[in-house]
């Protein structure tokens, strides 16, 4: 009995015809958009730079892949909305991602790596690569910049990974009750730009060692920007005596981080939580007076200086005195920052750190960065760091040449559906390499706009040294 896939698809009758699918229609392929990111690769140098960063071990008479093929190949697949490393056992032969990373296409002895190969590849790759790997996604942030920014803001958040089976590192997290990794991601709060992602075993991270990852990113940042100022913003778990003293003892820096409620802290906002009730009360009685609805939430700000005692001074403290309805909300936020006003701070500077986490679901849940599923700890570092190459180039495919469509803000699941998976029939000539795409195309319009963005700006030359 054979157990092989059947070539033959077959449906209902429609309209006195039989109606069957084969898979024999040869050039043929549905992810057009492996040119595009092909095409925005070429023009910021990711993979090129990434590969640059990892030292191939290979004896050189056994590579038929260089290993900026497999960063591209790779990056590009899971750019696409494939995450398994299997997929690339099919992939490998299809066209468009055989022409993305610049082979011939119709020639079957140019086919692309297998699963077998990204295997390989992953359990190959030593802690000294990793960090040159991190390294190379904290240069291509700068490189992103023609000039140091006045300004940039640090968004710091870990994110649950989990893990079944014998992973190594994986721990039981109570937080959120399973056997998971914790990974620390960092963006840029403005821009949403990606600048290191660390994968970390499932425990929640010491003070200590989210310290020491904030002094080597620090310590290189201000390498190339020694004037920028930098604003760093996390929860609570980042707000310790250890991350504090880091930002504390630097220059042209400062920090906003949540704070969890203490009986302190509770008892020096008790003041301005009793003027909220008193405001909600009076609020809620005129709305009933009037026949309004009542309103949901009162909120005063304050501020008063605090300090826990494993810190080395005192700080700022904002208090968010919250009642509502169903109770008192008491919120606490910590800041080296003086000058804004305290709901300045919370609203409109802590809160925007809400952002990270849609950044983070991009990584996660569109780009599949939890498809950690390998044995070792350091390969599944790497396919980390692969899903956060494929969202590099989604960010700079929305920002270099869909800005002012409506896929500007989009996130990289919506890019894909929209732009990426259109049908393409492939031929192959002898002076040249034709592309058929449908006829009713409803993104032709913004094809056009985004293929003349990406040729019409010549391709920089990249310093990986």
């Amino acid at each position: 009995m054979s157990y092989s896939t059947p070539e033959q698809l077959h449906f209902p009758p429609l309209s006195g015809y039989t109606v069957r699918a084969n898979f024999d229609g040869g050039a043929l392929s549905s992810d057009f958009g492996a040119l595009l990111l092909r095409g925005i690769d070429r023009q910021i140098g990711l993979t090129e730079r990434l590969a640059a960063a990892v030292r191939d071990k290979r004896h050189p008479s056994y590579i038929d892949h260089t290993l900026r093929d497999l960063f591209a190949q790779r990056i590009y697949q899971i750019a696409s909305g494939y995450a398994d490393g299997n997929d690339a056992n099919s992939l490998r032969y299809d066209p468009m991602f055989k022409l993305s990373v610049e082979r011939v296409p119709l020639d079957p002895t140019q086919d692309l790596a297998s699963a077998p190969t990204f295997s390989r590849l992953e359990h190959q790759v030593t802690r000294t690569d990793l960090y040159r790997l991190t390294q190379a996604f904290v240069d291509h942030f700068i490189a992103s910049y023609p000039e140091p920014p006045a300004a940039i803001v640090l968004d710091l958040d870990h994110t649950e990974d989990p893990t079944h089976g014998q992973q190594e590192f994986t721990f039981y997290n109570h937080h959120y009750q399973s056997y998971c990794y914790l990974p620390l991601l960092i963006f840029e709060g403005t821009s949403h730009a990606l600048l290191a992602a660390f994968l970390r075993p499932g425990k929640r991270p010491p003070g200590a060692e989210n310290a020491m990852i904030l002094v080597r990113l620090l310590a290189y940042l201000r390498r190339h920007w020694p004037t920028t100022h930098i604003l760093v913003r996390g929860d609570s778990h980042f707000a310790t005596p250890e991350v504090l003293a880091v930002i504390a003892h630097r220059r042209h820096m400062d920090f906003v981080f949540g704070l969890a409620g203490n009986p302190v802290l509770l008892r020096q906002a008790a003041p301005v939580m009793q003027e909220a009730r008193r405001l909600f009360q009076q609020r809620t009685a005129m709305a009933h007076a009037y026949g309004a609805p009542p309103p949901p939430s009162t909120r005063v700000y304050e501020e008063f200086a605090y300090a826990a005692a494993s810190w080395e001074q005192p700080w700022r403290v904002i208090v968010k005195a919250e009642v509502m309805a169903a109770g008192d909300n008491p919120r606490f936020v910590v800041t080296s920052l003086e000058a804004p006003t305290p709901q300045h701070v919370y609203e409109a500077l802590y809160c925007a750190r809400g952002n990270c986490e849609n950044d983070i679901k991009a990584v996660k849940h569109d780009l599949h960065s939890d498809r950690t599923s390998a044995t070792t700890f350091l390969a599944n570092a790497t396919r980390l760091l692969w899903a956060c190459g494929a969202y590099v180039l989604h960010h700079a495919l929305r920002t270099h040449t869909l800005a002012h469509t409506a896929l500007a803000t989009a996130q990289p699941s919506t890019v894909i559906l929209t732009l990426f998976k259109v049908a393409t029939q492939v031929k192959q000539y002898k002076d040249r390499i034709l592309l058929h795409l449908p006829t009713s195309c409803p993104v032709k319009a913004l094809l056009h706009r985004v293929t003349t963005l990406l040729t019409a700006i010549p391709v920089p030359a990249l310093n990986t040294s």
